[in-house]
C-alpha cells in the first residue's frame, strides 16, 4: 500500500477543516459529517479548539483510496499559528491549499503560497464555498492567476454557484487551457503539438509529472458543505500527487514535527519516517547532543484513527512514546536535512502575570510544557523580579496561551502590554581585555575580546587570534560558550546579532597542587574563571564599539476601495508606517509599505473603519530598522549584569579581589 502524507493549509475560515470532515466522510472513514460551530470534527479536539471555531494545532488522520494511504494533516489557518504549519511543511509529500469562492486570495492564502513554491512541494487548490451566497468562478481563478501563480490549470468548471445546486464537471478528455500552461514547462508536449501527434494521455501525463514538480498547479471547485467537486479531488490527490518514497530496510532516519502529552504526562512525538523501519524496544539516537532512548509504544495512523503496532517502516507518521527528552524538529536515527526555518519568527513578547492565587512554580512548569510544544514561541525567565516572558506572533495567540492555562492546568493568567521584540546591533568596533593576576581581576583568567560588526543575516561568529594551542581548549570553550550566551542581552537588554567577536589574549595559571596535598583551586584557573571574566570584558568591549535598538518591521499590503485612500494616509501616519508604493486597480487601491512590528495589530483593528469594512491587510515580518522615534527601548536584564561590575562580582565571584 502506498503512502501520501497530505498537508491541508489555508487562510483562516477557508473551510479547511470542513473539507477535512467531507473528505473522511467520502473515503467511507466517518458515517456522519462533524461541524466546527457544533464543535464537533475530528481533527479540532482541543475544548479550545471547539469553542472558538479555529484549528490552533496540527492534527493528523487517515483515510484510504484506491491503492494509496492518506496521512491528511490539519493545520492552522490564523498567522498567529504559523509556527504549527512550519514545522509540518517540511514532512509532507503534497499540500492541498484551500481558498473560498467567496472571499478568494487573502494575506495568509499569499504567505503560503510563496512558502509552498520556495519549498517545492506540490500543491493543489482547491476552490470551496461554491455554494455560499457571492461565489465566483472566473474571478477567483484571475486572482490565482494575478496574486499567487500563473501556472494553474482549472480541472473543470463550476455551476450554479450560490445555490445549493452548485456542481463542478470535470473538464474531459482534457483540462481545457492545460496545453497552454504544461507547454510553457515540458518541450517534448510542446513538440509533440507542433508535430501533431500530441494525444489526450501524453497531455494527463504532462500533467501529472509538472504537478509532482511543483511546477503547475491543478485548481478545482467544489463545497465542502454540500460535497460537490470532492469526488473529482479525491481523484487527484490520488493520480497527481507523488506518494512517498523511503527505503524501509535503510538506515532508520525519521523528522519530529509535533510534541504532545499522554494521559499520564508522557511526552508523545509524531514523527515522520523517511528510511529504515522503527520497532517497538529499540534504541535510538535523537536530537543534536546525542541523546538516546528506548521506544516503549508505536501507533500509525489508518481508517480515521491511530492503531498499536510493533513497528513503522519508511514513508508513514508515527506516535512514539519513550523518547522522554525529545524536542519538535529533533531527527531520529540519521539526520535528514538541517532544521529550517520557513517563517519569521516572533516579533512580539509580553510578561505573563500570575493571577492572585496562582502557584508561579506551577505556571513556570505549565509554560515550559506550552513552549516545548512550540518550539518557536520563547521563555525568558527573569529570576530577580520571579517573571516570564513570551514571544508571540500576535494577539490572538496570547488569548490562546491564557486559556490553554486557565483550561488545562487551572492557572488564571494575565498579560502586560505587548513590545516589540528588538535586537541590538553594534555600531563601531571595540575591544578589552582583563589579565590574569592583575587588579582588578579577581579571576585566574586573562580574556581579550574585539567586537565588530557583521553583514544583516549573519548571524554571530567567534575568532581566534591567539593561538589554539596556548592554553587547554577547554578553557576556549569555556570563553565561545559564554560570548554567545551573554549576547543575548546587549547593552539595552535586547539580543545582540550580526557581530563578529574574536579572542585577542588569553591566558591561564597552570594546574598547582602542593605536596602530599590535591589540586589547589585557589592557585589553578578553572572554566569558571573564564566564564566568570568573559562577560566584563565582552560588555566593556561592546561600550566602547557602541549598540543601536533596531525594531521589527512588517511589509505590509493594503488592498481597499479607491476613494477611502484620502483616510487611509493620516491614519497611517499616526502608526509610523511608511507607504512605498500606490498604484490603482480597478476602483481598488493597493498600497504596499513597513510598519513597526508593534503597530500591526491597531493597523488590522482600524482597517474596517477606515475602508467601510471593505479593506483587506496582509502583513509578515521584513527587517529590522534603528528606533528613531522616542526613546530608546531597554529591557530588564535577567542576568547578574555584567554591566555593573560591583553588582556582577557581588553576585558571581567567592573570590575577593585583591
Amino acid at each position: 500500500m502506498h503512502m501520501l502524507n497530505l498537508g491541508i493549509l489555508a487562510h483562516v475560515d477557508a473551510g479547511k477543516t470542513s473539507l477535512t470532515e467531507r473528505l473522511l466522510h467520502s473515503a467511507g472513514v466517518i458515517d456522519e459529517i462533524g461541524r466546527v460551530d457544533d464543535g464537533n470534527t475530528r481533527t479540532d479536539t482541543l475544548a479550545l479548539e471547539r469553542q472558538r471555531g479555529i484549528t490552533i494545532k496540527s492534527a493528523v488522520v487517515s483515510f484510504p483510496l484506491d491503492g494509496v494511504t492518506v496521512n491528511l494533516i490539519d493545520t492552522p489557518g490564523h498567522p498567529d499559528f504559523i509556527a504549527e504549519v512550519e514545522r509540518v511543511l517540511g514532512v509532507l509529500d503534497g499540500v492541498l491549499l484551500v481558498i473560498s469562492a467567496v472571499e478568494g486570495v487573502q494575506a495568509q492564502t499569499r504567505v503560503l503560497m510563496r512558502t509552498l513554491q520556495r519549498l517545492r512541494i506540490p500543491t493543489l487548490l482547491f476552490v470551496n464555498k461554491i455554494d455560499r451566497s457571492g461565489a465566483r468562478h472566473e474571478a477567483v481563478l484571475r486572482e490565482i492567476s494575478a496574486r499567487l501563480t500563473p501556472s494553474i490549470v482549472p480541472m473543470g468548471t463550476a455551476t450554479g454557484l450560490g445555490t445549493r445546486a452548485a456542481r463542478f464537471t470535470p473538464g474531459h478528455p482534457a483540462p481545457a487551457g492545460a496545453l497552454d500552461v504544461l507547454s510553457g514547462h515540458d518541450d517534448a508536449l510542446l513538440a509533440a503539438y507542433v508535430e501533431n501527434t500530441l494525444t489526450d494521455e501524453l497531455l494527463h501525463g504532462s500533467l501529472v509529472a509538472r504537478t509532482r514538480e511543483a511546477l503547475v498547479h491543478p485548481v478545482y471547485f467544489g463545497s465542502a458543505a454540500t460535497g460537490a467537486g470532492v469526488e473529482a479531488l479525491l481523484s487527484g490527490i490520488e493520480t497527481l500527487l507523488p506518494v512517498a518514497d523511503g527505503d524501509a530496510d535503510g538506515p532508520v532516519s525519521a523528522t519530529v514535527f509535533k510534541v504532545d502529552r499522554g494521559p499520564a504526562g508522557e511526552k508523545v512525538a509524531y514523527a515522520r519516517m523517511f528510511s529504515g523501519t522503527l520497532r517497538t524496544r529499540d534504541r535510538v539516537p535523537f536530537g543534536t547532543d546525542g541523546a538516546e532512548g528506548r521506544i516503549t509504544g508505536i501507533s500509525v495512523f489508518g481508517d480515521g484513527t491511530d492503531l498499536r503496532e510493533d513497528s513503522v517502516a519508511a514513508g508513514r507518521i508515527a506516535r512514539l512514546t519513550g523518547l522522554g527528552d525529545i524536542r519538535i524538529g529533533d531527527a531520529i536515527g540519521e539526520p535528514r536535512t538541517a532544521s529550517q526555518h520557513f517563517f519569521a519568527p516572533p516579533t512580539l513578547e509580553t510578561v505573563v502575570v500570575p493571577g492572585p492565587h496562582a502557584d508561579r512554580g506551577a505556571l513556570h512548569l505549565a509554560l515550559t510544557q506550552l513552549a516545548e510544544q512550540d518550539p518557536l514561541i520563547g521563555l525568558r525567565r527573569d529570576e530577580l523580579r520571579q517573571e516570564t516572558s513570551v514571544s508571540l506572533y500576535g494577539e490572538v495567540q496570547k488569548e490562546v496561551i491564557q486559556a490553554t492555562l486557565a483550561g488545562e492546568y487551572g492557572l488564571e493568567v494575565t498579560f502586560r502590554e505587548t513590545t516589540p521584540l528588538c535586537v541590538e546591533r553594534l555600531v563601531g568596533t571595540g575591544q578589552a581585555v582583563e589579565f590574569n593576576k592583575k587588579h582588578p581581576n579577581p579571576f585566574l583568567a586573562t580574556v581579550g575580546l574585539r567586537v565588530e560588526p557583521a553583514p544583516v543575516g549573519s548571524g554571530v561568529g567567534f575568532r581566534l587570534e591567539v593561538e589554539l594551542g596556548s592554553m587547554p581548549y577547554a578553557f576556549f570553550k569555556a570563553v565561545e560558550d559564554t560570548v554567545r550566551e551573554t549576547l543575548e542581552q546587549g547593552l539595552h537588554g535586547w539580543r545582540v546579532t550580526d557581530c563578529v567577536v574574536t579572542m585577542t589574549h588569553s591566558g591561564y595559571s597552570p594546574r598547582q597542587s602542593h605536596a602530599h596535598q590535591g589540586f589547589d583551586k585557589s592557585m589553578s584557573s578553572t572554566g569558571a574563571d573564564f566564564r566568570g571574566v568573559s562577560p566584563l570584558v565582552l560588555m566593556e568591549a561592546m561600550r566602547r564599539a557602541g549598540t543601536r535598538v533596531h525594531e521589527p518591521m512588517h511589509r505590509f499590503r493594503i488592498e481597499a476601495p479607491a476613494d477611502t485612500l484620502g483616510a487611509l494616509l493620516p491614519a497611517l501616519a499616526q502608526l509610523a508606517a511608511v507607504p512605498e508604493t500606490t498604484r490603482n486597480r480597478d476602483d481598488l487601491c493597493v498600497l504596499e509599505g513597513t510598519v513597526p512590528a508593534a503597530r500591526v495589530h491597531a493597523l488590522g483593528q482600524r482597517l474596517p473603519g477606515l475602508t467601510r469594512g471593505e479593506g483587506e491587510l496582509e502583513s509578515s515580518f521584513a527587517h529590522y530598522a534603528p528606533v528613531v522615534h522616542g526613546t530608546v527601548p531597554e529591557r530588564p536584564r535577567t542576568d547578574h549584569n555584567p554591566l555593573n561590575r560591583k553588582e556582577y562580582l557581588l553576585n558571581v565571584t567567592r573570590r575577593v579581589g585583591g
